[in-house]
C-alpha cells in the first residue's frame, strides 16, 4: 500500500472536497453581528469559505450556530493512535466458564456514577441485565455478583463499598464533562484506591463516557478506559480477561 493511501480528506459534496460541518455555541445574542462572529471563528479555525448555515438564539444572551465551509488539512491515518483491544470477546457462557474455573467463586463488580454525576442511563447499560446493542448486561452472567450504586457516589463512599463487597473490580460512569469534571473525578477516585489498597489488592477501576479518550488510562491511574458505544460483552470479556489469565490474587485482605 502507497503511503499516499494513508492520506485522506473530509468528504462533504465530492470525494475529496473538505467540506465539514462545525456546532458552537457563542455568548452574544442572536443578531447579524453574531453570525458574521461565527464565520470569524470558523475562518480562523481554518475554514474558508465559511458559511452560516444555521442559527438559534439559546436565551437572551447566547447563540447557537451551524457552520459549514472547507478545509485544507489532511489526515494521515497510518498517524492515528488507538488502543487496539487486547483481549478475546467472550459469550456469557465462556466467561462464566472461566469465573468458575480460575476464580472457584463470583467474581464482584461494584459500578455506579462518582461526584455530581447522576446519569446513570451508561453505568446502567453495562450493568442491568437489560443491557445496551443487544447485549445483556452484567447481571445476566450467573457468576457476576454486581452492585451498583446508582448516581452522585462520593469517592470515600465507592472506595467503602469496594471493601465491604470484596470487589474484583470497580466500574465508573462519567457523562458530567463540564471543566474536565470526569478527568478530576477519575484521579481522585483512581487515587483514593491508590492510597486505600496494597497495589496487588486493588481491583480493577475501569471508567466509561462519552467524553473519555482510550488513551489515557495511564494518566488517569485506571486500568482501562471505555468509550462510546462500548457494549457490556467488551466490558464483561476485558475484566474476566484480566481477573482470570493473572495469577490468583488473595482477596481476604481486602
Amino acid at each position: 500500500m502507497s503511503s499516499e493511501s494513508h492520506i485522506i480528506r473530509p468528504y462533504g459534496d465530492t470525494t475529496g472536497d473538505g467540506m465539514v460541518q462545525l456546532s458552537f455555541t457563542l455568548p452574544m445574542p442572536h443578531s447579524k453581528v453574531a453570525e458574521g462572529a461565527a464565520a470569524q471563528l470558523a475562518n480562523k479555525m481554518g475554514m474558508d469559505p465559511a458559511m452560516v448555515v444555521h442559527s438559534k438564539a439559546m436565551g437572551p444572551d447566547f447563540t447557537f450556530f451551524v457552520v459549514y465551509g472547507r478545509v485544507h488539512h489532511v489526515v494521515d491515518t497510518s498517524k492515528v493512535e488507538i488502543v487496539e483491544r487486547d483481549y478475546p470477546l467472550l459469550t456469557p457462557k465462556e466467561a462464566n466458564a472461566a469465573i468458575k474455573r480460575s476464580l472457584r467463586r463470583r467474581l464482584v463488580v461494584v459500578g455506579g456514577c462518582i461526584g455530581t454525576d447522576a446519569h446513570t442511563v451508561g453505568i446502567d447499560a453495562i450493568l442491568n441485565i437489560k443491557g445496551f446493542a443487544g447485549e445483556k448486561g452484567l447481571e445476566y452472567y450467573r457468576e457476576v455478583k454486581v452492585v451498583n450504586l446508582g448516581a452522585q457516589v462520593s469517592v470515600p463512599d465507592l472506595v467503602e463499598a469496594a471493601r465491604a463487597e470484596k470487589a474484583d473490580a470497580v466500574l465508573v460512569s462519567q457523562v458530567v464533562t463540564q471543566r474536565d469534571a470526569h478527568l478530576l473525578n477519575t484521579r481522585e477516585m483512581s487515587a483514593a484506591f491508590r492510597e486505600s489498597y496494597p497495589a496487588d489488592k486493588r481491583p480493577l477501576l475501569v471508567v466509561g463516557g462519552p467524553r473519555f479518550d482510550e488513551t489515557m488510562a495511564e494518566e488517569l491511574g485506571v486500568d482501562r478506559v471505555f468509550s462510546r458505544g462500548t457494549t457490556p460483552g467488551e466490558v464483561a470479556s476485558f475484566i474476566v480477561h484480566r481477573l482470570t489469565t493473572a495469577p490468583p490474587r488473595d482477596r481476604t485482605a481486602s
